[in-house]
């Protein structure tokens, strides 16, 4: 057994409060509860150093041997670069847990085709993410014996009641579970299994500097023109009953985020806010997330930010690996001031320059939202909590009913922590997209269409009440002494009106993203497989490229242009373009099956 001492955490002056704190309420509630419930959880926020207390844990408990479980690949490596002893970030050597001529525990982490059962059977923790070891393509578990863990630490643990979760769980049926996440909810808004015997609050970390102070702005029309879907009808509202229909209608919700004139409000407000923090900090690497319900919103919002100037780029799950890596290294780089993204920066992703969360799709419950929020609470400068760099604003429309998980997350944040010791886990097998994914996507494959919001008017962004920041009640008395009101303060957002080349040159980028998204989509529904050489008479060109270039062609031919001339195509070509495009892509698909 390595999990003994010689080890330093108590009085340790390199961990941080909530790894120490942790620490010692998981010894303590096991020294004390000899029937200690097998589940338990552990609630830290993002930046409060997880990773570490994970890594520290089975000292806690003398363990035997431990499986670690991260709900990806990305995670996956970064625990285990903290737990290798030959990693030059291993936090027991960094952090001096363990003196030099201790013996370090024997880490082993699952990747496929750099581990065997060797490895597995001498090693003291097993790193794993949790698709390498669930699962009929993954029998390694099957050669242990039911006894070989005696504990199992779930990273996120919020995800833990999939099936494929639970498969594990039951293949070692005494190993004690404990589940470390960012809140105390799933993302289908149930309780994460087991009591929370620990948490350190969100004011807390920002008090110490561990996170950013976050603020967010919530942008309310004074009215707004949509097209009821009941009638066909027009129809022009006021705030109330904006707010009152986001609450109740996903189609108004959706409408909220994807039509035109409320988006341009969200994609003003939140530029605004990037240049204001830029400004007061002198840090022109802040940039923005943005969140979108699908592949095509992401186009779409990435064509808004770039038509108004800004550097942007969007990852999502269907544009494969390599094209989302690019756009992960020039975030890194510093080459992009906007990233989009939909359900796919979630867990694992740091980028400590992200300042500003556009809130561009639905959060039907509070962990997904916090998991979206988290990535812009990353700070800049450590311990350093009133360091104008270390702030975060979240920007969202009061008709996309976000109010409400923003409110969630205050309470959740200034709430008793031990609130959540005394609530029973809920007890059923959902199996819920571990992304937080919460209502289908709107495409032309099912869901609810967005209901077309034609205008709204007197746009003003509203401070809401900002999380870990005792100073707001004492700033808004403060204007009120001077005559001023909140809702003056907040002011009318500046509109951004791009130029009609920047117009262009967005709209020309949009148009090629959407026909190799639409590629995709028309090789999938025929099933035709991409890589093939079947479609082109010639046998030169893969059926994506042949479909690519086809499409091109028969697009270009709708604006009675010919051959790579887009560069030269005026906007209202570009317009015409892409309303011709669905058409399109349906007659070749029509031909394609006819063929």
């Amino acid at each position: 057994m390595k999990f003994i001492e010689p080890f330093e955490i108590e009085q340790n002056q390199n961990l941080r409060a909530p790894q120490k704190e942790g620490w010692l309420s998981i010894r303590d509630h096991y020294q004390d509860n000899i029937d200690a419930e097998r589940f338990v959880g552990v609630v830290l926020p993002v930046g409060c150093g997880k990773s570490g207390l994970i890594s520290v844990t089975p000292y806690a408990i003398q363990a035997h041997r431990v499986l670690v479980i991260a709900p990806g690949t990305r995670i996956r490596d970064q625990l285990g670069a903290d737990m290798k002893s030959s990693s030059a970030t291993n936090f027991y050597e960094k952090c001096s847990v363990l003196p030099e001529d201790a013996e370090y525990p024997e880490t082993v982490v699952v990747a496929s085709g750099t581990v065997n059962h060797d490895d597995i059977e001498n090693a003291d923790i097993v790193v794993s993410n949790i698709q390498q070891i669930a699962g009929e393509e993954n029998r390694w578990l099957d050669e242990l014996k039911d006894d070989f863990f005696d504990l199992i630490l779930v990273d996120e643990g919020h995800h833990n009641t999939a099936a494929s979760w639970r498969q594990v769980f039951n293949r070692f049926p005494n190993a004690r579970v404990i589940n470390f996440s960012a809140t105390p909810t799933r993302s289908d808004g149930q309780l994460m299994e087991g009591h929370v015997i620990y948490s350190f609050p969100v004011t807390r970390a920002i008090q110490a500097g561990y996170v950013k102070r976050l603020s967010a702005k919530m942008l309310r029309p004074s009215e707004l023109t949509y097209i009821d879907r009941g009638n066909g009808e027009e129809r022009t509202i006021g705030l109330h009953e904006v707010i009152d229909l986001g609450q109740q209608d996903a189609e108004f919700r959706r409408g909220i985020v994807m039509s035109e004139n409320t988006l341009s409000s969200i994609v003003d407000c939140s530029i605004g806010e990037l240049r204001r923090l830029r400004e007061e900090t002198g840090e022109q690497r802040l940039k923005i997330i943005a969140s979108a319900l699908n592949i095509d919103h992401c186009i779409q919002i990435t064509e808004a930010f770039r038509a108004r100037g800004l550097r942007a780029g969007y990852v999502h799950s269907r544009e494969g690996a390599e094209a989302n890596q690019r756009v992960f290294q020039q975030l890194d780089n510093h080459e992009l001031d906007v990233i989009v993204q939909a359900r796919m920066l979630g867990e694992g992703f740091d980028h400590k320059f992200l300042a500003v969360a556009m809130v561009g799709s639905i959060f039907a419950n509070l962990s997904p939202f916090v998991q979206f929020v988290g990535r812009i609470m990353r700070v800049v400068e450590q311990n350093s909590p009133d360091n104008p760099v270390n702030r975060g604003v979240v920007v969202f429309h009061a008709g996309a009913n976000v109010a409400q998980r923003w409110n969630d997350f205050r309470d959740f944040s200034t709430a008793d922590q031990a609130y959540f010791a005394d609530l029973l886990p809920e007890a059923d097998n959902v199996d819920f997209d571990p992304n937080g994914a919460t209502e289908r996507e709107p495409t032309g494959a099912g869901g609810l269409s967005p209901v077309d919001i034609i205008s709204e008017s007197d746009v003003s962004a509203a401070e809401m009440d900002p999380i870990g920041n005792p100073e707001v009640a004492d700033l808004l008395q403060q204007l009120v002494d001077k005559g001023i009101t909140p809702d003056q303060a907040a002011a009318g957002i500046r509109r951004i009106r791009p130029t009609r080349q920047d117009q262009r040159i967005a709209r020309r980028s949009a148009l090629n993203e959407r026909i190799q998204n639409e590629t995709g989509g028309l090789l999938g529904r025929c099933g035709v497989n991409p890589g093939g050489r079947n479609l082109d008479p010639r046998h030169q060109s893969t059926n994506f490229q042949w479909v690519v270039t086809e499409l091109n062609r028969r697009v270009n031919a709708s604006v009675d242009q010919e051959g790579s001339n887009r560069e030269n195509f005026t906007l209202t070509q570009l317009e015409t373009a892409h309303e011709a495009l669905n058409g399109h892509v349906a007659s070749l698909e029509e031909e394609m099956r006819n063929g």
